[in-house]
C-alpha cells in the first residue's frame, strides 16, 4: 500500500500557506515533493518538513538556518558536532529573541506613557 500524498491546494490549506509559498520552499530545495505530470504529491517527508519550516519561521530563524536545521534530519546518524551546532543556533536565536521582547516591552510602554498624555489632554479641553 502507498503512503497517502496530499496534492497543493491540500498542503496549502493544512499549513496556512500560499502555492507560491510552497513552490519557494521547493525551489529552495526544502522540500521535494515527488511529481506525476506536473501534479506535484506531497507524501510524509513534506508534511514533516513543511511544519518543521513553519516552526522555524515561527521561532525566527531564517530559512538558510532552517536548511540546516533540516539537515540533521536528514542524517540518519547524528554526530555530537551536529547537535552542538543545533545547540548553539537555538541558544543564539533565544537570545536575539530576549532581546526583541525587552525591545518591545520598551516601545509598549513608552506608548503608554505618550497615549495617555494626549488622552489627559483630550480630557483638559473638556
Amino acid at each position: 500500500m502507498s503512503e497517502e500524498t496530499l496534492t497543493l491546494k491540500e498542503m496549502c490549506a493544512l499549513f496556512d500557506v500560499t502555492p507560491r509559498t510552497l513552490r519557494y520552499y521547493e525551489y529552495l530545495e526544502l522540500i521535494s515533493p515527488a511529481k506525476v505530470g506536473r501534479t506535484r504529491q506531497y507524501g510524509a517527508t513534506e508534511r514533516a518538513r513543511v511544519k518543521l519550516i513553519r516552526q522555524g519561521r515561527k521561532f525566527g530563524f531564517s530559512l538558510e538556518e532552517i536548511r540546516q536545521w533540516l539537515e540533521l534530519y536528514d542524517l540518519n546518524d547524528q554526530n555530537r558536532s551536529q547537535m552542538e551546532r543545533w545547540v548553539q543556533m537555538s541558544t543564539d536565536q533565544l537570545t536575539q529573541l530576549e532581546q526583541r521582547r525587552i525591545e518591545l516591552e520598551e516601545i509598549s510602554c513608552e506608548l503608554t506613557r505618550l497615549r495617555q498624555l494626549t488622552q489627559d489632554s483630550l480630557d483638559a479641553l473638556d
